[in-house]
């Protein structure tokens, strides 16, 4: 069964640096790709960021330039370095696994972590 832990978000203020983690059991982590999604309040799902099994990254447009993702196939874990916080950035996160080694569809979804950006 494949389990998708994130660690715990917090809260930052505007401009600063917040660092989720995200260790994936139940199968090869490296054989698929990962990636991240929000929501926040009232809004819809998005996705965040995704990388694929051979490290092809994508963002989506409001966070270019300011998040990072990145794996480490030997520990199993997806990371999002996020920077130069906004307030609109304000939301719970997801950590997701896709089910191939491309950012296609999610298979799986960890339970969510809460970031909080203070103006």
């Amino acid at each position: 069964q494949v389990q998708l832990v994130e660690s715990e978000g917090g809260l930052a203020q505007a401009g600063g640096s917040v660092r989720l983690s995200c260790v994936a059991s139940g199968r090869t982590f490296s054989n698929y790709a990962m990636g991240w999604f929000r929501q926040a309040p009232g809004k819809e799902r998005e996705r965040v960021a995704a990388i694929t099994r051979s490290g092809i990254t994508t963002y989506a447009d409001p966070v270019k330039g300011r998040f990072t993702i990145s794996r480490d196939n030997a520990k199993n874990t997806v990371t999002l370095q996020m920077n130069s916080l906004k307030p609109e950035d304000t939301a719970v996160y997801y950590c997701v696994q896709y089910s191939t080694a491309y950012y296609s569809s999610p298979a799986y979804w960890g339970k969510g972590t809460l970031v909080t950006v203070s103006s």
